[in-house]
């Protein structure tokens, strides 16, 4: 397992590197303004529904069904199974993107009521959504042959995929002056990047002989067991995505770049929930899954726990770099071009806002893979409800004061909302067992965490005095000095806490 959690993280790195060089573009050529705030709109309406009906539902209940038809009755019967569900995926989605094209203004006005007062910015973020839409259809046949090749333990071409989303933006971009506004640039480039994926993963698939073609459509019995599982799975990512709605909607009546703040700070916060939260879960779902199927459920425990073990090792110095340090983080990433020290550091608190919830964003995904490889997508539905319920009452309790920063808090809260309740279901239930072992290695990440904030803050007030008399590259060099103090500090505190036989048998296990 260990070694196809890298594959996918390292190539989710990869995509999240990229990912920030195209993030730097858009910075330096949108900024913070109206334009910048048309093209999040434009770009996070698809991607909502991509995580409602793609990555999030979609994946929950066909991972575990597809390979449970797999290793029950073989190739022939998941072809069919996988062509059925092609078939039904491609039309419903075709259905979904002529109605988001005919009727995008009236959508416009639901999603983005904060647009109404500036025609001109309603009007390009109209046009740019009605670009970036289909991206959704593509992205969707993506997933679908991924979850397909994850099963296969095949990872590394749906892992890759996002890379091209950064480099067909950044060409885009790097174009922008051929098109009527660096908008439009970057929303054409998110269609092309749709195209793109889809051709990777469709080649991949095809050579693997796995291609899901058009059938007949029959609701036999596995279908009809999908759409058991993906009901509630839906109704679990929908409500994860009503709240993210309610950000995009309560932003644009928020003065303008606050979108853009909202987006910069996720950007990173993205970073490790990506490349371990994401990677790890990638990996986990199938292998619990397959374990289950055999009737290894102490197996199946035991790598849930092991991969929390390595979500956390991975994730704490983020959480205490970006709850420390995010101004010096984002001065350093983004502060050049139209982006300006003041969005650099209205967009640093809301990072610091989102770390509050950064554990249960990484941890989520494998905590809830101990209830999707029973095919269980019910359970951990009223956990996501209750906690988006309480991340909308704390959007409208804490924006008139707190603006975006609020928005971003409430999502902390609501995330840890619902992983707390996950692992309360799942301990009850006996999907985990939550031990004296799994107390003390949580307390040790705890002071390693305690201990490398500390650190980071030194460091950072060290820095902004012994640097001061740089006119360039002064917080590029800080962000420098950080990573090496911090990554010094860091290992110090596991191998102390942990030991090195800890470090070598997760590694070996």
């Amino acid at each position: 397992m260990l070694g196809r959690i890298f594959t996918v993280g390292g190539y989710t790195l990869l995509s999240r590197v990229t990912g920030f060089a195209r993030d730097i573009m858009l910075a330096a050529i949108l900024g913070a303004g109206p334009v910048a705030d048309a093209f999040f709109v434009a770009l996070r309406l698809p991607n909502h529904f991509r995580a409602i009906f793609a990555e999030g539902a979609f994946n929950a209940a066909f991972v575990p069904a597809y390979a449970h038809v797999h290793g029950e009755r073989g190739e022939a019967a998941a072809k069919l199974f996988s062509d059925r569900i092609f078939t039904l995926l491609f039309a419903s989605q075709v259905v979904l993107l002529i109605l988001a094209m005919v009727f995008m203004p009236q959508a416009m006005t639901i999603l983005a009521p904060g647009f109404t007062d500036d025609p001109a910015q309603r009007h390009l973020a109209i046009e740019l959504t009605r670009i970036t839409f289909p991206y959704l259809l593509l992205i969707t046949l993506v997933t679908l042959y991924g979850g397909m090749l994850n099963v296969m333990h095949r990872f590394a071409s749906a892992a890759a995929a996002p890379i091209f989303l950064n480099l067909s933006m950044m060409a885009t971009l790097a174009l922008a002056a051929f098109f009527p506004s660096a908008g439009h640039a970057a929303a054409w480039g998110v269609l092309i990047s749709g195209f793109l994926q889809y051709i990777l993963l469709a080649g991949d698939a095809k050579v693997h002989g796995i291609l899901p073609k058009f059938t007949s459509l029959k609701l036999d019995e596995d279908v009809r067991s999908f759409f058991r599982a993906l009901g509630p799975a839906t109704l679990g990512s929908m409500g994860t995505q009503v709240a993210l709605f309610a950000d995009t909607i309560i932003a644009t009546f928020l003065a303008a770049g606050a979108l853009s703040a909202l987006y910069y700070a996720d950007r990173l916060n993205q970073l490790p929930i990506g490349v371990i939260g994401i990677a790890i879960g990638t990996v986990l779902l199938p292998e619990m899954s397959r374990r289950i199927t055999a009737g290894d459920h102490e197996g199946a425990i035991a790598a849930q726990r092991r991969a929390f073990d390595f979500t956390l090792l991975f994730s704490i110095p983020f959480v205490a770099a970006f709850v420390m340090v995010p101004d010096v983080i984002m001065r350093a990433m983004f502060a050049r071009g139209a982006f300006s020290k003041a969005d650099a550091a209205a967009a640093g608190a809301t990072l610091a806002a989102y770390a509050v919830g950064l554990i249960p964003f990484v941890l989520i995904r494998s905590a809830v893979a101990t209830f999707y490889a029973r095919k269980d997508t019910a359970t951990p539905v009223k956990a996501a409800l209750t906690g988006v319920a309480v991340n909308v009452a704390l959007k409208v309790a804490l924006v008139g004061s707190l603006a975006q920063i609020g928005l971003a808090l409430a999502t902390a809260v609501g995330a840890w909302i619902n992983l707390l309740l996950v692992v309360f279901f799942a301990t009850r239930r006996g999907f985990f067992v939550f031990d004296r072992a799994v107390v003390a290695s949580l307390a040790k990440f705890a002071v390693a965490g305690a201990i490398l904030a500390a650190a980071l803050w030194l460091t950072a007030r060290w820095a902004a005095t012994a640097l001061a008399a740089m006119t360039s590259l002064r917080d590029e060099t800080a962000l420098g000095i950080l990573i090496v103090v911090g990554a010094l500090v860091y290992a110090v505190c596991i191998l102390s806490l942990f030991g090195r036989r800890w470090l070598m048998t997760l590694v070996r296990r």
